[in-house]
């Protein structure tokens, strides 16, 4: 039989055995729950770290610069050109005589001038005076051809322009006069058989870009064949 004093340090150790295994499981337990603890929070870091990562992945392709063959989406807030019925037209710079209408041959009095005869053929200066009340502007060549009648029919071909007298606005002022000059070759310079002569009663004359012609008394002798004997010149002012 033991003695008093080895049993009550065998119960000690007993004790203390217990103790301790109580002890280290409790704190076993502790650190299990901890390590478990430590677990969750780290799943939730990684499945944060995941969702981060994924959502930065897909910035980043979003923000990658559209292909150089695709043309960039037109925003809603740009303005779009439009034809609008209200937009005034573009108009040419004004002449120096905008608002002067051009002299109709109603409001002229054409008439033959002086003429200066040359072996050969006549200069004819025709006249332009405004009768009206009022300004009005020639511009350019009249037309003029020789015809026989009445009833009128032309002889051969017109008056060609002559490029020597340059073209200028003339306005004439109510009873101001402008001319231009006629040059008519003799007929009778060609052959026969080249021009086919014939004598004229008059002279149709056209005032510059008018379509209504005056008729004037004129005796040249005209080719029926297509052969050029008339020059005119432009409008210029009387002297």
């Amino acid at each position: 039989m033991p003695a008093p004093s080895q049993a009550l340090n065998r119960l000690f150790l007993v004790w203390s055995g217990r103790h301790c295994e109580a002890r280290f499981g409790y704190l076993a337990a502790h650190l299990r729950a901890v390590v478990l603890r430590a677990g969750r929070l780290a799943l939730t870091a990684a499945a944060l770290i995941c969702t981060a990562a994924v959502a930065g992945c897909a910035s980043s392709g979003s923000s990658q610069p559209a292909a150089s063959g695709s043309a960039p989406a037109a925003s809603p807030s740009t303005p779009v050109a439009t034809s609008s019925s209200n937009t005034p037209a573009v108009v040419a710079p004004s002449s120096p005589a905008a608002g002067t209408p051009a002299c109709a041959t109603s409001a002229l009095q054409v008439k033959l001038g002086s003429s200066d005869g040359y072996a050969g053929g006549v200069y004819v200066v025709i006249d332009f005076t405004n009768t009206s009340a009022s300004s009005c502007t020639l511009f350019g060549y009249p037309g003029v051809s020789l015809v026989t009648g009445p009833p009128y029919k032309q002889i051969g071909l017109a008056a060609k322009r002559s490029t020597s007298t340059p073209k200028k606005l003339v306005t004439l002022a109510a009873g101001a006069t402008a001319h231009a000059q006629l040059q008519i070759v003799d007929a009778l310079n060609f052959p026969s058989a080249t021009c086919g002569p014939a004598k004229a009663t008059a002279l149709k004359i056209y005032p510059p870009n008018q379509t209504e012609p005056v008729y004037l008394p004129n005796t040249s002798n005209g080719c029926t064949k297509p052969v050029q004997i008339m020059y005119i010149g432009a409008v210029r002012p009387a002297s």
